[in-house]
């Protein structure tokens, strides 16, 4: 709240009335459909005619406000009872574990993702490994497992694999994808593309995002398969294709449109794809913009026959920033999840047209991005921010600009002569970064507290690393939201470093992968208590 109140002061409002109002207001947090702004004075506000207040919003489902993230939530008294999986070993199989994992990076090369780049993987080479993996223990070798391997798009292929239980209830595991972010070898002091062990630590691109997850779950499996245990739920693991790209129509949302997870819904849904060993409660879904401004080039000796492109972009930004912030204020549930922060909007890059130093500039263009509390949805900030940026147009001629000195106008006076290729009204263009699929695709997501897979999830951590701090970020995740809206409990987890994602030496440790088979272990045996 502090650094949004700082923001706005900033933008327009009186210290002193800001400074009272923070001081009555520091410790309370708003109510729902309350703004967590002061009255405001500002002249953004006299055209403030903002669509109908998150209509989309209102038809969420409801998030309990009595739940709240606790490190002491539980789905049963007792600890988790490995007898529950009779024959199970509860460590892990480390020679397994690392062979499948070094098959994986030996891949990574392939596995590369980032289509703006032109970059695709080809994951059916992990996809391979996984199922050759696993071959001995299929239903075709006479095992347990039923072995699917899902192509949509040639050579990027899924794989599901199903433990059968007694009954329709399910627990399923899903997320852990294939494919993995570009690396530069140059920039590494390791080979990104084999498993290198240095002792407790991994090293290769993919260990922690996501292949060591694959191999883990790989190994989970395995055991499964050889231990033969009878299970009343059954267990679904979901390999994925397409995530790091986020493109559609390869991999989970493809899964899910031809019905091939449709039994998932009977249980909760583990997205394994996060860090830090402990529950992620919450994230938040990400809009990339640009807003374009347009003005009138001209000699800077002579401010009052130009249209200074650079200040319309900085009042253009504190325009549309102040009423973002009053349309989108924080919300009670985000105290619940325990967010760091609330939605924000904010510019990332900013660049002009060219030219020397007593030219001022006809053009520039401010890049950014929108973090959005999953309490609200994409389509309210979309329509929201387009109609800010229609009245900032439409009341160009009335944005002050005193504090920029007399001279500096957004619309020329009529004694202005222009050019027939000038504009004597300067213009903010906005430009979305996207459509609105792909922001759907990366929806924020807050988990359903109250399910079993939640508390089930928070007590298996805490009983196998003797402690538990569920968290909820900022960052985004794709497709979560989506399953969420269909019927799936997804819940979030993870077992790699946050601090490495995406990173220079990415690394997961052995250690950690260590307790996460535990985790797994301990989660299906509480689960299996609980079912009737």
């Amino acid at each position: 709240m502090t650094q949004c109140l700082e923001f706005t002061c900033a933008a327009g409002l009186g210290a002193a009335l800001l400074k009272a109002w923070d001081k009555s207001q520091s410790k309370r947090v708003p109510q729902r459909g309350e703004s967590f702004m002061p009255p405001l004075a500002s002249p953004a506000m006299k055209y403030m005619t903002s669509p109908a207040r998150h209509k989309v919003r209102e038809s969420q489902p409801s998030y309990p406000t009595t739940v709240r993230v606790s490190s002491d939530a539980s789905l049963t008294q007792a600890e988790a009872d490995f007898g529950k999986l009779p024959g199970f070993s509860q460590d892990i199989d480390k020679t397994f574990f690392l062979d499948v994992l070094k098959k994986l990076i030996g891949e990574a090369k392939h596995l590369q993702n980032n289509p703006r780049l032109g970059i695709h993987p080809e994951e059916k080479r992990a996809a391979q490994v996984v199922l050759q993996s696993l071959k001995a223990y299929s239903t075709q070798a006479g095992g347990p497992l039923v072995l699917e391997e899902l192509e949509y798009v040639k050579g990027r292929s899924n794989v599901k694999v199903t433990y059968p239980g007694s009954s329709k209830a399910t627990v399923s595991f899903v997320g852990s994808h294939f494919d993995v972010v570009p690396a530069d070898p140059e920039s590494w002091s390791k080979d990104p593309f084999a498993l290198t062990i240095e002792g407790d630590n991994l090293y290769g691109r993919g260990t922690t995002d996501c292949l060591g997850h694959v191999a883990l779950l790989t190994t989970f499996l395995r055991e499964l398969g050889r231990c033969k245990p009878k299970l009343k739920r059954s267990i679904v693991v979901l390999f994925i294709a397409a995530e790091e790209g986020g493109e559609k129509n390869v991999g989970v949302d493809k899964v899910v449109e031809n019905g091939k997870l449709t039994e998932a819904k009977n249980g909760p849904v583990y997205w394994v794809d996060s860090a830090d060993s402990n529950p992620c409660c919450g994230t938040a879904g990400a809009l990339s913009w640009s807003l374009k401004c347009k003005g009138r080039l001209f000699h800077s000796g002579f401010p009052n026959k130009a249209i200074n492109s650079i200040e319309l972009a900085q009042e253009a930004v504190a325009f549309i920033q102040e009423r973002f912030y009053n349309d989108f204020p924080p919300l009670p549930e985000e105290e619940l999840y325990a967010f760091n922060t609330g939605s924000h909007m904010k510019p990332t890059q900013i660049e002009c047209s060219k030219g020397s130093f007593n030219q001022i500039p006809a053009e520039t263009t401010v890049h950014g991005d929108i973090r959005l509390s999953p309490f609200y949805e994409v389509e309210d900030v979309v329509e929201h921010i387009e109609q800010y940026v229609k009245d900032l147009n439409d009341e160009l001629g009335d944005l002050q600009t005193h504090n920029r000195g007399p001279w500096s106008k957004f619309v020329l006076p009529s004694n202005v002569q222009v050019q027939a290729n000038e504009i004597s009204h300067g213009k903010v263009e906005l430009v979305w970064m996207g459509d609105m699929d792909s922001f759907k695709l990366y929806a924020g997501l807050a988990c359903k507290l109250e399910s079993e897979g939640h508390k089930a999830l928070v007590q298996a951590f805490r009983e196998s690393n003797k402690g538990v701090a569920p968290f909820s970020i900022n960052g985004s995740l794709p497709l979560v939201k989506m399953m969420q809206k269909s019927g799936f409990d997804i819940q979030l987890c993870g077992f790699g470093r946050m601090s490495v994602y995406h990173g220079v030496n990415e690394y997961c440790t052995m250690s950690e992968m260590v307790k996460a088979y535990e985790v797994v272990a301990r989660l299906l045996c509480l689960l299996e208590a609980a079912t009737e």
